[in-house]
Parts: structure tokens; sequence; C-alpha cells
């Protein structure tokens, strides 16, 4: 595929039909992500106000073959947002397009531009007392945009799914610069394919995401927010199964946190106060969302004696304020920054059916020792109630990630390979990318992929739209 640079000539062809500021020269942080494994080229930056200029952009770089980067707030973990090699891009960001254009409380509706930051429409829903529950530790940072290209996670999917269930309708520009206005709030429309759902999750690869209309909630009267010991994975998978039967959809959030990650968190960020004096090797935190009338505590503190007497559970703190919930969620929500100031040979975000995940844990260890560097250290956390687990893989004691290098595709294909045969996925919640493009192709079922070419050659013909995320970019 032969592609022509977003260079000086292109960006002046531009300029008689854009206003004066939306195009510049691209500044070093959009060429950059968190990871630090793909350094993005200096193209075109283009920084639209409205989705008309969205519009003329996309069918200027269509004509003219340019390629297309979609940039959210950078904050993607697969190198979605950079393209490394070949014809230097348009960098197109919707920083700029930031407006909550409407919100409907009676309704439970936001409609939100795509550069709106997450936590920016977290808190406009909060003034009409109303919650947007999608919640992740890049939420001060992260675009609405990039949140639904990429199908968002984070800690409340259990209750409130990812961000594919929290979207009604979308306005987006496709590759020729056409214009969806689909952006409904309604919740039954069933008039044909649903290009909705097809553009979320396709990381910038069939259009442009430039508003969306959100599903906002209720806000719970009270909170509540513990902390178990739990004497392993399976008995923390038979307390969720409790937690549900005694609290039925008041489970927000149900994170499993390993030893090793608290022994990272008190060696990098000590001044953090954890809620046990010493690590054990299994916990789990619990967020209850609650109505009027319900306390928080004692459902808690039923819970937990319930746990106790059916061996579930060892010993527990339960937060007796907001002070102390805020206190128990920033240690599950800071260990994601002690493993980047470990810094890892490899880190997985990965799913298996919930009821494998012990055995999971189990056969990783055996595949990461079998690699034959028994110093390696194993940090497995995070979303347990929706079986969303990231298995991170860090060097031993007084060595660096660099020690490693020559094994890290080795550990990559050993976890993704058992994954594979667990019948889980390479990725549950972080997308593809540039960095698991490879691994789409190895595990991807083939009549899926054909199926995505063919959607991708259907919309994007000329293929402008981030050419080498999700597919390789000779395929379409």
């Amino acid at each position: 595929m032969s592609y022509r640079s977003a260079d000086t000539a292109f960006a002046d062809s531009l300029s008689s039909s854009l206003p004066e500021g939306v195009l510049a020269p691209c500044a070093p942080r959009y060429l950059e992500e968190p990871r630090g494994r793909y350094q993005g080229q200096a193209g075109v930056l283009a920084k639209p106000n409205n989705v008309a200029e969205v519009a003329t952009l996309l069918r200027a770089a269509n004509a003219a073959r340019v390629p297309v980067v979609p940039y959210g707030g950078g904050t993607g973990l697969v190198g979605g947002q950079v393209k490394p090699v070949g014809a230097a891009p348009l960098v197109l960001s919707l920083e700029r397009m930031a407006k909550i254009r409407a919100v409907y409380p009676q309704e439970n509706v936001i409609l939100a531009e795509a550069g709106a930051i997450l936590a920016d429409v977290q808190q406009a829903a909060l003034a009409q007392k109303r919650l947007f529950p999608l919640s992740l530790a890049a939420e001060g940072t992260a675009r609405i945009g990039g949140n639904l290209a990429t199908n968002a996670g984070g800690v409340n999917v259990l209750r409130y799914g990812n961000a594919r269930d929290l979207c009604l309708g979308l306005e987006a520009v496709l590759p020729n610069g056409e214009i969806w206005n689909g952006l409904a709030r309604l919740r039954k429309d069933n008039t044909g394919y649903d290009l909705r759902n097809l553009l979320i999750g396709s990381e910038g690869t069939l259009g442009v995401i430039t508003a969306a209309a959100l599903k906002l909630s209720p806000i719970p009267a009270h909170q509540g927010v513990a902390v178990f010991v739990v004497p392993s994975p399976q008995a923390a998978i038979s307390l969720l199964a409790l937690a549900r039967d005694q609290l039925g959809e008041a489970v927000s959030a149900f994170e499993l946190m390993h030893r090793q990650g608290l022994e990272f968190l008190a060696e990098h960020l000590p001044q953090l106060r954890q809620p046990f004096a010493r690590s054990s090797e299994w916990s789990v935190l619990l967020d209850l969302g609650l109505a009027r009338g319900q306390d928080p505590v004692a459902a808690l503190s039923d819970l937990f004696e319930a746990a106790l007497e059916a061996g579930l559970a060892e010993d527990g703190v339960i937060a007796q304020s907001k002070a102390q919930a805020d206190a128990l969620w920033a240690v599950r929500e800071q260990i994601p920054e002690a493993n980047r100031l470990v810094g890892s040979i490899s880190s997985h975000d990965i799913s298996v059916p919930i009821l494998e995940i012990p055995d999971f844990i189990r056969r990783g260890g055996e595949v990461i020792a079998a690699l034959g560097e028994g110093d390696m250290r194993i940090n497995c956390f995070g979303h347990l109630g929706d079986g969303n687990l990231h298995y991170n893989v860090f060097p031993g004691h007084g060595k660096s990630r660099s020690d490693y290098e020559g094994l890290r595709g080795a550990v990559k294909s050993a976890v993704h390979d058992l994954v594979q045969d667990m019948g889980g996925s390479f990725s549950a919640e972080h997308g593809v990318g540039r960095m698991k493009v490879a691994d789409l192709q190895r595990y991807g079922d083939p009549v899926k992929i054909a199926t995505m070419r063919a959607i991708k050659q259907a919309l994007d013909p000329r293929g402008i739209m981030n050419p080498g995320a999700v597919l390789p970019s000779e395929d379409i």
C-alpha cells in the first residue's frame, strides 16, 4: 500500500479550507505512548473544532491517500495512537471538541463530544445527580472518543458493563468524509446493521468518533468498600458468588490482588498505607453501591461473617468512612504505578472464563518457570468479577527488564498460548493496537479475521484510517 506523507505541501493544500489554528506541527507528546515501546512519526497535527472540520480533513486525506491516526488522550497501552513506520500521518486530535452538549437527567443520558475527558464527563453527570460509571486509572487524561474506540473497561464492568454497554448513539465521520448522524438517545432502535457497535472497539480503523450519547445511572445512596484476605483464587470466586447471592447487583467492583503487587507498592510507594501490616498471598477489594435505607458497613460485615464461616475469608478491613474507602481503593489503583516503576518484562491484559482463573494462575506459573529463568516475578491482579486479569511478569530482585529483553517474546507467547488453550482472550480491555496485531493473526478465528478485512475494505478502501493498527496495513 502506497501512502503520501502528511507534509508541508499537504498542510498548505488544506489551509484555505480550514480556520487558522486547526493545523500545526506535530509536537513530541503526540508521538509517544505510555509504555515507551513505539515512537510515532512527526507528520501534521490537526485540532478540529467541529465535525465539519473533521469531515474536511478526512476528505482531503482520503483523496491524497494520507494516513490518519485519530488521537484521544494518548493513554492507550497497545500503541494504537502512534504510527512508527511508513508515511508520516495526519495526527487528528479531538482535544478541542470537548463540549458536553447536553444532559438529560430524567432520561439518564449525556451527550459528549469525543474530546471530552472522562473525568469531566463524570463530573458533568454528578452535577445533575447522576453517575457515569466508566472508571479507569487514566480517567483524568483519557478522552471519551478513545474510550469508545477501544471499548474501554475499568473497574465497574461487573455492574455497568464496558464502554460499549454505556453508549446509545454516535456521531462519526467515515474515511471518505461523510458524516454519520447517529447521535440517538434511543434504547431501542432495530433498523438494520448496528453501525454504533461496529465503530466502538474499531480503534480508529473505520472512522472517527466525534460525539456520543452515553448512558447515566442513579448515584448509589451509600458506598461500601472492604478488603478481604482470601485463602486462594478459588475462594475469591466463591466469595464473589456469595456476595452476589447476598447483595445482588449492588456489587460494583470485585478486584483480585496478589502479594507481589502489594510488595511492589511497599518497595516503590512506601508512603501508601496498606490495609494489613503483613501482605497476604491473595486478597480482594469489594465495592458496593447501595440504595437508601441500606447500611454498607452492616452489609459487608454480614458478608464477612458468612465468608469466614464458609472458609472463604481469613481477615478483612471494612471502610468506616469515605476517607477510609478512598484509602483502600488507592492501594488497588496504585498497583499499575508500582508496576511501572519496577518495569515489566512483559505485560498481559487477558481474560479467561471466571471458573478457569485458578487453573490459569497455576498453569501460568508453570509455563513461566519452564522458560528457565527462575527469578522472574509474577504480579497477577485485576477485575476478577469479569474474568479480566493483568498478568505481568517482572525481573528478579536487583535486575531490570533489559536483562530479559531476549525473553520478552517467549514470555508473551507462553502466556497467550495458555490463554488460547483455556478459551480466553489475549486482549481483554486494552485492544489490539499495533502491539497485538500478530497475536490477532495467530489466535484469531479465520472467519472473523476475513470478515474484518471485508469490513475494512468496504468502509476504508484506500486504507487511510490508522494503518497498521488491528489489521496489518496490507490487509485491506
